[in-house]
């Protein structure tokens, strides 16, 4: 499974390499995807070899081979990106049947996971269900769960293999423990804080630096409201 990111830019390959018998450079892929740096393209260039679509030649300019396509080239991907700015999944909470102080359980989708350290892609798996107690849910908002990977937050209580529950939103205030999405394609669990025009993503681990950010590069996918640890 491939995030929006990578499916736009392995169609783009595909259709320059189809027409024109060589695939696009560097430059033109990081128009085509309208990201800033280059450095975007090759984390996503990266991804797409590593999940088997494209092969990189050695000592060769610009070569880049197609190996296989998706299914559809045409559908959107069902990894974490979509599912949250999309909205496509399902309603989790029925608010006619879900209290906020309800005890039942309620069954929540894992969307992929998310990156508790530097920030990674997310993770494209399908998404399984998992029960939440529905005491941790909060009215007719969305939510959705996420496995933690990485030890950045361990003094907040959140270690590696947890899996956080989030309230879907868009707005957090400064302390709030958030899913952040960086550039539009790496997602972290962080703090978030304001700072003038800035945004920064502080880590509960002393080993990991706060990252400063322009806002518009940062935005907020979720509120964290809830934890669940298998021993």
């Amino acid at each position: 499974m491939l995030t929006k990111k990578q499916l736009d830019l392995l169609e783009f390959i595909n259709k320059r390499v189809s027409r024109d018998g060589v695939p696009p450079s560097f430059d033109e892929m990081k128009e085509a995807l309208d990201l800033r740096s280059k450095s975007g393209i090759h984390r996503l260039i990266t991804a797409l070899e590593e999940r088997g679509f494209i092969r990189r030649l050695a000592h060769r300019a610009r070569a880049i081979e197609i190996v296989k396509l998706p299914d559809s080239m045409s559908g959107k991907p069902a990894g974490f990106i979509a599912r949250v700015i999309d909205g496509d999944r399902p309603d989790s909470i029925p608010p006619e049947s879900m209290p906020f102080n309800t005890l039942h359980a309620m069954e929540l989708p894992l969307v992929g996971r998310i990156a508790a350290g530097v920030p990674i892609e997310a993770i494209n798996d399908p998404a399984p269900v998992i029960a939440v107690p529905g005491g941790m849910l909060s009215g007719s908002s969305r939510h959705y769960a996420l496995e933690v990977k990485g030890d950045s937050m361990i003094n907040a209580g959140i270690n590696d293999g947890d899996v956080v529950v989030i309230r879907e939103t868009s707005q957090a205030d400064n302390g709030d423990i958030v899913v952040a999405q960086i550039d539009g394609y790496e997602a972290t669990l962080k703090r978030f804080r304001k700072d003038g025009v800035s945004v920064i993503l502080e880590a509960a681990n002393p080993a990991y630096e706060p990252r400063r950010l322009p806002m518009g590069d940062v935005s907020v996918q979720g509120k964290l409201v809830g934890l669940i640890r298998t021993y």
